[in-house]
């Protein structure tokens, strides 16, 4: 072989040596990101306040929430929610759960004047069916003949009602013409309605059976009046902190999806429902009330129980 054949055959040796070198450095960056793991979606942080209220409103809200985020979870992610019961007796505190505390998101009554000069993102879509608004009386057992004979608001509106300081519903009750003695706490509630600083509290249908187990029927003084139901639409909501709109609309999304499969339901009547047959709420008096703090969003809010 000549010396430029030579010459030539070395070449092509040495570019064929290169060329398998490089195409196997590529197959082990190819098989390399292969097996690399994909990059995970963000994990999406919730921080729930789920204070100012009753245990089984605290559990209620929170199972409706987890079922709302995992309902998105497909389209969302993962989620890890933090709970945080804190009570915040004070109305400043309270309206500042977004602002200077950085929760995400919490629980209350659609139009919860507290929240009024605040910057927030309203959740329009009920949570408890309106139960909410349905309200049962706690009384002083030697008053429920008294209770018994009321047939009108204008007898009711004789009476004292009793509620604790910053509660939703004060004003709500006052610009409906009723006598409200708002101040206290709700620890002392009981206390300052059996030495007859007002004549009877109002609940929740949602709660009220709790409510006087875990806190009124100890001293034997108190009962849950069986007469009366006084009525106003006060759907529950989540309100949602206005840096975090992503959250917004997850937890949109998720509700309208629990409430569209009926999850919603299910929850519902788990917690609700032996306690709605035993309040006969059909066979009370009934007595209705307009609800002035209800946002425009939710002005023809009407109960589906």
């Amino acid at each position: 072989m000549s010396a430029q054949g030579q010459t030539f055959s070395v070449m092509f040796k040495a570019k064929t040596i290169v060329a398998l070198a490089l195409v196997g450095l590529w197959s082990c960056g190819a098989i390399a990101a292969a097996e690399k793991p994909a990059k995970t979606a963000a994990v999406t942080q919730v921080k729930l306040w789920n204070g100012n209220k009753t245990q089984s409103r605290q559990r209620y809200e929170r199972e409706v929430l987890e079922a709302a985020l995992k309902a998105t979870k497909a389209s969302h992610g993962k989620w890890n929610l933090q709970e945080d019961l804190t009570d915040y007796p004070l109305a400043a505190d309270e309206a500042s759960v977004f602002r200077s505390k950085g929760f995400d998101i919490f629980g209350t009554v659609a139009g919860n004047t507290k929240l009024a000069d605040e910057k927030k993102t309203l959740i329009p879509l009920p949570l408890m069916k309106g139960l909410l608004g349905y309200r049962i009386l706690i009384i002083r057992a030697a008053d429920k003949e008294k209770f018994a004979a009321i047939k009108s608001a204008q007898q009711l509106q004789q009476l004292r009602l009793g509620i604790p300081s910053t509660w939703a519903d004060a004003e709500l009750f006052r610009q409906n013409g009723y006598k409200v003695e708002e101040k206290g706490s709700f620890d002392d509630l009981f206390t300052r309605l059996e030495n007859n600083e007002f004549d009877y509290v109002s609940f929740g249908a949602n709660e009220v059976a709790g409510v006087f187990a875990e806190r009124a029927a100890k001293s034997g003084k108190l009962m849950v009046d069986s007469s009366l139901l006084v009525y106003y639409p006060f759907p529950l909501v989540f309100y949602v902190n206005p840096n975090n709109p992503e959250l917004a609309k997850r937890v949109t999304q998720g509700v309208q999806t629990i409430t569209a499969n009926g999850k919603l339901d299910k929850i519902f009547n788990r917690y609700f429902g032996a306690d709605l047959k035993a309040l006969n709420l059909s066979d009370r008096t009934k007595i209705t009330l307009k609800n002035p703090i209800l946002p425009a969003e939710m002005a023809d809010f009407s109960p589906s129980i």
